[in-house]
């Protein structure tokens, strides 16, 4: 029997990351609203843990309406206070507020927030042998912050610009021979 490949950061006991790394992480996700939670979750991320927005990912939807774009983008500062009270989420005053502003600028984005993102796709990206192939940032990653940054977009730097490419499938960073490559 022959063991089992993964990356080498699946490789936790959390049954939760594990799940992430085999189901989810570099699986194409599309849709404005799915790809605005990913936004948003890889901003909350900024700092912290993966695994700790993971646990508290359900929270996250709950309190930000399911990340519904044009719900989320209607949010007052009555909104913000009823978010920094709410302990099932990160209570980051600066990374909330992000979430209302790049809400709103989401709707303002011509052809909607997924189009964009997705034109950064790079389908022909290197197939990494290790970890220590995996960028944490590539000139795609730049010029998609840059262009969510004109478009008003918040917590969108280069480096998280990356891991939101990895995470919804714009480029597939699973090392090779990885049970999740395919």
């Amino acid at each position: 029997m022959s063991e089992v490949i993964r990356c080498s950061w699946a490789g936790m006991a959390d049954p939760l990351y594990l799940a992430y790394h085999d189901e989810e992480w570099g699986r194409p996700v599309r849709g404005d609203d799915r790809v605005f939670e990913r936004v948003t979750l890889e901003a909350f991320q900024s700092g912290l843990s993966w695994l700790t927005i993971l646990r508290k990912r359900e929270n996250f939807r709950a309190a930000f309406d399911g990340f519904a774009i044009t719900k989320v983008a209607a949010y007052t500062e009555d909104d913000v206070r009823r978010l920094l009270a709410d302990v099932g989420i990160v209570r980051n005053r600066a990374k909330i507020e992000a979430t209302v502003a790049n809400a709103r600028a989401a709707m303002e984005v011509p052809g909607g927030l997924s189009d964009l993102i997705w034109k950064y796709a790079d389908p022909s990206a290197p197939v990494p042998a290790t970890m220590a192939d995996v960028p944490a940032v590539t000139p795609a990653s730049k010029a998609l912050a840059k262009e969510l940054k004109s478009h008003g977009f918040r917590f969108v730097g280069p480096t998280t610009s990356y891991a939101l490419m990895q995470a919804i499938g714009l480029v597939n960073d699973h090392i090779k021979g990885c049970v999740a490559r395919a």
